[in-house]
């Protein structure tokens, strides 16, 4: 899917780079507030110096403006490009619509077929403009945090990451999964669509043969069979991110047990635990995020499949690349 959207993403480069840049910023930025925790407790709350509380609050404070510019550059930039990319491949599938040849309307609802256009658009328009900013930048987070943990202290760091395989492979199975029933939900959702749009063009016909039980009892076993798919999806979405969750938040109750001896042994000191905390809740909440994400990503997976089904249909009457004249 992300080579295929490349191509449209490619002529608007230059505003990718600045995104991603902006984003990179502000996930450095968030894990800097660490630092400052560290600071406000050592140099603060533990020294009792007002002036070393201060000085923290202000290397705060400079931390959350700085975070505020670069999270307005990534916002617009991601959401302009998302804008922009799903307008193009609008454009472009419509113009392929137009192109092919009556038989292929013939043998595909029209409400099919529009909900291609704006529904499976719209998913991937969310996904690009919103869910891959997201991913990326609880990627990058869980990846700084991680190493800031590691920098801290190594022994805190190896508890958390005990509870790491058992969440990767999770991930990878329901992924699929969702995937699958993504696909078959936006089939569904455009089964429903196809039946309302035809038999409200054909409204007249309808209420002339008094069948609007039947179209009406039609379209209701339609709308049933894309909840009964859309809820087996949330189940399995449901289930990943619960388990991510029990298993991460465990490994942190464990660390701050470990953590919290070694700081009444006098091995660690209050800050440097405070620090480590912070890292490993933004490792666990960007990973959790990550997850959640990567099942949104599975449905615009989906959606991407029935776009690229159409583009690549192709007319059996095709206009001759040299006229001869008569």
């Amino acid at each position: 899917m992300l080579m295929w959207l490349w191509q449209f993403v490619r002529p608007y480069r230059l505003r990718l780079v600045v995104a991603v840049v902006a984003l990179i910023f502000t996930a450095t930025l968030t894990l800097s507030l660490g630092q400052g925790i560290k600071l406000m407790i050592d140099e603060g709350f533990s020294s009792q110096s007002t002036l070393g509380l201060a000085n923290a609050l202000t290397f705060v404070g400079f931390i959350i403006v700085a975070m505020s510019v670069g999270a307005y550059f990534r916002f617009y930039m991601i959401s302009w490009l998302g804008e922009r990319v799903i307008a193009d491949i609008r454009k472009k599938l419509y113009s392929h619509l137009i192109s092919l040849p009556p038989s292929f309307f013939e043998d595909n609802l029209a409400g099919e077929i529009q909900s291609r256009v704006t529904t499976d658009t719209t998913l991937l328009q969310t996904v690009i403009g919103s869910s891959f900013s997201f991913a990326l930048r609880n990627t990058l987070t869980f990846i700084g945090g991680l190493t800031l943990m590691f920098i801290s202290n190594v022994k805190l760091t190896m508890i958390v990451l005990l509870v790491v395989p058992f969440i990767v492979f999770p991930l990878i199975y329901f992924g699929r999964k969702v995937k699958k029933l993504s696909r078959d939900s936006q089939d569904k959702i455009a089964t429903v669509g196809a039946w309302a749009g035809e038999s409200l063009q054909h409204i007249k016909v309808v209420q002339a043969f008094t069948r609007e039980d039947r179209v009406n009892d039609q379209f209701g076993e339609a709308a049933e069979g894309a909840f009964d798919v859309a809820l087996k999806r949330i189940r399995q979405r449901a289930a990943l991110i619960a388990m991510v969750m029990m298993l991460v938040m465990g490994a942190v109750a464990g660390m701050l047990f470990v953590g919290g001896s070694d700081v009444i042994a006098g091995e660690l000191s209050a800050g440097d635990l405070a620090a480590f905390v912070f890292y490993a809740i933004m490792v666990a909440g960007s990973l959790a995020a990550v997850t959640e994400v990567y099942g949104e990503v599975q449905r615009a997976a989906g959606a991407a499949e029935r776009i690229r089904e159409l583009l690549a249909m192709t007319s059996d009457i095709r206009s001759p690349q040299e006229s001869n004249s008569v």
